[in-house]
């Protein structure tokens, strides 16, 4: 089948992407900010500004990397250079069946996977249109194997910072004493974290190597620990107060440490998600420009990146308030203390999967670190009806991503052959 109509191609191509991505805003972005809302560190309004700004920095900036993976190294495209219009086809096929899941899941409130959605719709039209061999299985693997152990290393994380919290502040004599020296700790953590994932955007325009970002990260960690104690923490006292107001003063100090969390989060997430949107895209529009070559695989187009980022903050502002509550309050009371801890972790396992260019599940890594707080404290803090309700979305999401994007392709092509 040879590429023809490519101008209703492209066409087609920017609204299935930008459908997408709204998706990926309205059900992945609420899940990397619903701990922030559900903690009420952040109001709704306040976490949509900062998810809107950082989101798209991430997307923009440093998101090229994972997208790569996507378009490129799921699928033999050698397979189809006989029939390029069945690769874009099966790209929109994708785009379209997963940015049809979304819409009904996010409708529904369930929190779902948008990477398990369009990973399975590209390995689903590809085998079925050319057949099994089109599709790079160890690839696959690989990125499955993240899927699985990315919650873990959030869930491991997040257990052990809420743990050490827990016994080293609140039980501690003097709560506000001792948390002005163990938050000296999580800044330094947390600016680490944002320095790092805010490098990585430079580093698209600077060359700079990985040790590079380290090290410059480490100082500005350091300096910005130093700068919280000068200016904030030494200034903290709990004398006077008795033991809640104190617990109520610790709260506050993680509150703002959540709002620099949060601002980490949504950059690896623009990073790390947007892929699951641009990647299909950008095959899509090689492909066109360079006329039918499948093979096409140059620097991804400024302006897609951008359609992805804007469509992402969009779905976040109208309706991802569908999801924040699955995750912010149902599957256990958030409080700053406890949405800092699942953040943190949440937000150094996505990042280091997009070091990596492993377009890795947000839903399931901010679940992860949730249910390990809520093991810190104790398996009668989970609400898990919810929790099984979260797992069965989740295992229904990869099947229904193979089928829609199976039925899809199949329409697609016969309304393209007809037109």
């Amino acid at each position: 089948m040879l590429l023809e109509n490519t101008g209703l191609l492209l066409y087609m191509a920017m609204v299935f992407g930008f459908v997408m991505a709204w998706g990926v805003g309205a059900n992945d972005v609420a899940n990397a900010m619903g701990t922030s809302v559900g903690a009420k560190a952040l109001t709704l309004k306040q976490a949509t500004l900062i998810a809107i700004v950082f989101e798209l920095c991430g997307a923009f900036f440093a998101g090229s990397h994972v997208s790569d993976t996507i378009r490129s190294q799921l699928l033999d495209v050698s397979a189809f250079a006989q029939s390029p219009a069945d690769l874009v086809l099966g790209m929109l096929a994708s785009l379209l069946s997963s940015g049809t899941w979304l819409v009904m899941a996010t409708y529904r409130g369930w929190p779902v996977s948008t990477t398990h959605s369009i990973v399975g719709a590209v390995v689903g039209f590809a085998a079925a249109s050319v057949g099994w061999h089109s599709v790079h299985w160890q690839v696959v693997g690989r990125v499955v194997m993240s899927w699985v152990g990315t919650p873990l290393l959030a869930s491991v994380m997040a257990y052990l910072l809420f743990a050490n919290i827990q016994r080293h502040i609140f039980r501690a004599f003097s709560p506000v004493s001792r948390v002005r020296r163990h938050a000296l700790i999580y800044t330094w953590m947390v600016v680490f974290i944002l320095a790092y994932v805010l490098s990585q955007g430079v580093s698209r325009y600077v060359a700079l190597s990985e040790g590079m970002m380290a090290v410059g990260s480490l100082v500005m960690a350091l300096f910005g620990a130093m700068f919280a104690h000068v200016f904030y923490y030494r200034k903290i006292s709990g004398e006077g107060l008795r033991r809640r107001q104190q617990f109520e003063l610790v709260e506050h100090i993680f509150a703002i440490l959540m709002v620099f969390t949060a601002a980490a989060m949504a950059f690896a997430h623009g990073s790390n998600d947007v892929a699951n949107a641009v990647g299909p895209l950008a095959s899509v529009v090689q492909i066109i420009d360079a006329g039918g070559d499948v093979y096409a695989n140059g620097p991804i187009p400024s302006w897609v990146m951008l359609l992805g980022a804007s469509g992402i903050v969009i779905g976040l502002a109208t309706w991802g308030y569908r999801v924040i509550a699955t995750i912010g309050s149902n599957i256990t009371q958030l409080t700053p203390s406890r949405g800092f801890a699942a953040q943190l972790a949440t937000s150094a396992s996505v990042l280091l999967a997009s070091a990596f260019g492993m377009p890795v599940s947000t839903t399931h890594t901010m679940v992860g670190a949730v249910l390990g707080v809520g093991v810190a404290r104790g398996m009668g803090a989970l609400n898990l009806r919810v929790v099984r309700n979260i797992f069965m979305s989740w295992a229904v999401t990869l099947p229904a991503g193979v089928f829609l994007s199976l039925g899809y392709f199949y329409l697609l092509r016969t309304f393209i052959s007809a037109s």
